[in-house]
């Protein structure tokens, strides 16, 4: 499963994008500008987070980087450097967070046993 991960707008504080899942647009998305992961293709997979006590995203190989995931959360304060998924009705928020991580779940967990999850950061 191939996902790429789209900036669309790098502000001082922040930077938006989209998540787009085979090709197709999924959510937008929010990080950091202050923490920018660089670009590349990496593998993601999904462990337990003891902190938050789910099952979340985690990226793998970034360069210079360790534990970044893709989590719920409407402002840039809501992450150390993680990437948040939802809607965004303006710059810099994202809205319905939670229920855009759950689909995200769905949808890897709805791909064949076995088959690798790759994201792209472009």
């Amino acid at each position: 499963m191939e996902l790429t991960l789209t900036r669309t707008k790098k502000h001082k504080d922040f930077t938006m994008g989209i998540l787009s899942i085979e090709g197709e647009p999924f959510c937008d998305t929010l990080e950091p500008t202050r923490r920018n992961i660089p670009k590349g293709r990496y593998p993601l997979v999904v462990t337990r987070l003891p902190k938050f006590g789910q099952w979340l995203p985690l990226l793998l190989h970034v360069p210079g980087f360790a534990g970044i995931r893709i989590h719920a959360g409407n402002a840039v304060e809501d992450t150390a450097g993680c990437i948040l998924v939802g809607l965004s009705p303006k710059e810099g928020m994202l809205i319905n967070s939670r229920s855009w991580l759950q689909r995200l779940k769905r949808k890897l967990a709805e791909r064949p046993l076995g088959e690798g999850v790759w994201i792209t950061v472009c």
